[in-house]
């Protein structure tokens, strides 16, 4: 799993947001909907299994094709959880920090990954048959989405990664344009949530819970920037030392969001964000978090979930 600092459902992606989201398809107005017929957005384990359930349906359909594909689920379930803006699990910070060890062991696996290796170790011919199998090549067609700012981001889709995507969400461009509306949302809301008096003064009082502990940062990102800049400093020969004081920040920040409640406010705020799009963003985000569900339903079919 790609780990990024997300808020706590603050500054993530909508998808992974507060908001529940999915129209009630006998009619009306999606945006209109009452927030308990609409599905749950989707938990971290349940986008990784799903991921996962990607990985099996692309090595089986490249497997037909004749050409060897390798799954990546090296990382245990927890390793794989993704590090928000507000890190309130103060065991995980405890045993992970705010995850520095982890992202090394993936860079590591990224390195020497047996896709890539096994790629290069074919005939030019081979690799090109091998590029068309995955992605479609020179086939592959292009997907075009607009992004809730306007902006236009296109993506080429084919082959078995194709496959794959239509297995679990059905159609691949309507995932596509609902995905990137959907977790884009937080480009019309970041900067005045960032703002929003609310979730300040409740990032005031984590800066003063830290302070109390020894710890001087205004936000938890300042927090984390602080950490990855020691840790880069120290570099590979005092990693052990750099990963001690990680930990120590990492669930300090942790017991200070959990006693301030910083997460639930977090949460609320932008829940509230969100509510203000719904009546130009409504039946996007309601189909996004429809088609993610119907994914889940047949990834654990596919795939156990990790250990």
């Amino acid at each position: 799993m790609r780990r990024v600092l997300l808020l706590s459902c603050v500054m993530a992606a909508a998808g992974a947001a507060v908001v529940t989201g999915c129209a009630d398809h006998d009619g009306g107005d999606p945006a209109r909907q009452a927030p308990h017929t609409r599905p749950r957005a989707l938990t971290w384990q349940q986008e990784l299994r799903i991921a996962d359930a990607q990985q099996r349906l692309t090595r089986q359909c490249m497997n037909r094709k004749g050409f060897g594909y390798w799954e990546d689920r090296t990382l245990t379930l927890q390793e794989s959880r993704p590090v928000r803006y507000v890190q309130d699990d103060v065991a995980w910070a405890r045993t992970h920090g705010y995850g520095g060890r982890i992202s090394a062991k993936e860079t590591r696996l990224h390195e020497h990954n047996p896709n890539a290796t096994y790629r290069r170790s074919l005939s030019p011919s081979r690799r090109t048959a091998f590029d068309t199998a995955l992605d479609g090549g020179d086939n592959a067609r292009m997907l075009t989405a607009s992004l809730p700012n306007g902006e236009r981001i296109q993506k080429l889709v084919g082959g078995c990664t194709e496959e794959a995507e239509r297995t679990l969400y059905g159609d691949p461009a309507v995932w596509f344009r609902t995905s990137k509306t959907a977790t884009g949302l937080n480009l019309l809301y970041g900067t005045e949530l960032m703002a929003d008096r609310e979730l300040t003064a409740a990032t005031g009082a984590w800066s003063r819970c830290m302070k109390q502990a020894g710890q001087h940062y205004k936000d938890p990102q300042a927090a984390r920037d602080a950490v990855r800049t020691r840790t880069s400093r120290l570099g590979a020969a005092r990693a052990d030392e750099a990963f001690t004081v990680e930990r120590k920040t990492a669930v300090a920040d942790a017991a200070c969001a959990r006693e301030t409640s910083l997460r639930t406010v977090a949460t609320a705020r932008e829940a509230h964000y969100i509510d203000r799009l719904r009546g130009r963003f409504g039946k996007d985000i309601d189909t996004y978090h429809r088609l993610g569900r119907q994914a889940y339903d047949r990834a654990v079919r596919i795939v156990p979930e990790r250990d």
